[in-house]
């Protein structure tokens, strides 16, 4: 110990609970008042633990029931993120935040003398003025940490502004005995050399296996081991073939193996635009981006000839997965739309990421810099292909859409809009089928997202 007394701070426990709204994810949030701290500001449901008898998930629950109304059972608490923050004040404390998907009764404010209301708001339009405390724990969150710093300095403002964002993102360790098989090694190594680091950075699904290499003199590449020949075979040719013509703006093949199934890659920069959140202004700015982005993937070879094979084939297979999650009505316009895909125009064929979204997009702030990565499901198709699974993320905001086509340089033709559609459902029914078969509730909620929201564009 280098004092002379121990450093005791207050412990705090927050409430994320998170719904599904009508553009996406929405989380609950009060707003503080009556001459207490952070007057006027946002803040999750909060409150400290009466003493040393009651734990962090207790508390909690009590917290959420004497401010919202709210009851939790503590069987669905789930532990979210750990924030040590430092006031600009100079006091300390440790935030435990929890997620909670699952309560009986309707939020409402129980304590007006503290707090003037209380509503739900979407990740991407959180309201202002938010304290920066709280914020620094949504934003922690959202990037998956589970633990971050929130030290303020002398000065800075209790709500939060970007400019004197204080949040820092405490790395997890390497995960422990996740690196490669010895085979996947021996090729990556006699690819770059020597290899000193290995970081699991796959999805958190079942089927991905990507890993972060770094070099013993301090290169980094990313070796990926892909789920069949098919998969592996449409990478390595994408990138052999059109995608060098992105420049830096993707990674670059270092080598392949098919007999392993496996790719080393060059490292982009930035943060995955999945769950980020930016300024109105900066996201219309990367959704600009994309849309040239796009346009430079879909121009990076000459068109082939207009052909008509949309995937239809697969719908009722995917239907018999998907059917136990469709709402009333739904199967009858899914078999309708895909019925219509016969009398759409044909399309010319460009090439396409096949997976074009943000999960897949990679933004550098620092240097204004896009990136895409994933090119294992891409092929030729018809150019509005690869707008399908990005649309999601421009529901409800007219103005990303804008930027998006801005970006592009035009608009879908009408032929391309009526394609567009059966694609989207096509997609949804898929995906939803395929999150059902592997635990993917992210894949299902989208899926159902987009034929709500289809279906409601047909209705007069």
């Amino acid at each position: 110990m280098s004092g002379d007394q121990r450093h005791t701070e207050p412990l705090d426990v927050h409430l994320l609970a998170v719904r599904d709204g009508a553009t996406g994810l929405e989380v609950l949030l009060s707003r503080r008042a009556g001459g207490v701290y952070a007057d006027g500001c946002w803040h999750l449901v909060s409150g400290h633990l009466d003493g040393p008898w009651e734990n962090v998930v207790t508390a909690m629950v009590r917290e959420a029931r004497e401010e919202s109304g709210v009851v939790i059972d503590p069987a669905d608490v789930r532990a979210a993120v750990t924030v040590h923050h430092r006031s600009p004040g100079g006091d300390a404390r440790i935030g435990v935040f929890f997620e909670v998907r699952r309560w009986e009764g309707a939020p409402e404010v129980l304590e007006p003398t503290v707090c003037d209301a209380m509503g739900w708001f979407s990740f991407d339009a959180l309201p202002e003025p938010m304290v920066a405390y709280c914020r620094a724990g949504l934003d922690a969150y959202r990037a998956g940490a589970r633990m971050a710093v929130h030290f303020q300095k002398p000065g800075d403002p209790i709500a939060y502004d970007r400019s004197v964002d204080r949040l820092v993102l405490v790395p997890e360790p390497a995960s422990r005995g996740t690196v490669p098989e010895q085979a996947v090694r021996a090729f990556a190594e006699k690819a770059v050399g020597r290899i000193t680091g290995w970081t699991d950075v796959s999805w958190a699904r079942e089927e991905s296996r990507v890993w972060r290499a770094v070099g013993a003199e301090g290169g980094e590449w990313y070796v990926k081991v892909h789920q069949s020949d098919r998969f592996h075979h449409r990478e390595v040719d994408a990138l052999r073939d059109w995608v060098p013509c992105l420049g830096a703006a993707a990674p670059r093949l270092v080598a392949a193996d098919p007999a392993l199934r496996a790719v080393v890659l060059t490292a982009v920069g930035g943060r995955t635009l999945h769950g980020a959140v930016h300024p109105p202004g900066q996201q219309r700015r990367i959704f600009h981006r994309i849309g040239q982005l796009a346009a430079s993937i879909h121009h990076s070879t000459p068109p082939r000839p207009a052909t008509n094979s949309l995937p239809v084939a697969k719908v009722e297979r995917h239907l018999a997965g998907a059917l136990p999650h469709l709402t009333p009505g739904d199967e009858e316009f899914i078999r309708a739309t895909a019925g219509s895909a016969a009398a759409l125009a044909p399309l010319e064929t460009v090439a396409t990421h096949g997976d074009f979204q943000l999960r897949n997009l990679r933004w550098d702030e620092g240097a204004s810099a896009l990136y895409v990565i994933d090119f294992e499901r891409s092929e030729p198709g018809p150019a509005v292909r690869d707008f399908v699974r990005l649309s999601d993320a421009w529901h409800g905001r007219p103005d990303l859409f804008q930027a998006v086509m801005d970006g592009y340089g035009r608009r879908f033709t009408p032929e391309e809009e009526n394609q567009f559609t059966v694609l989207s459902v096509l997609d949804a029914v898929s995906g939803i089928a395929y999150g059902s078969d592997h635990g993917d509730a992210e894949l299902v909620e989208r899926g159902l997202r987009t034929l709500a929201r289809l279906r409601a564009a047909q209705r007069p």
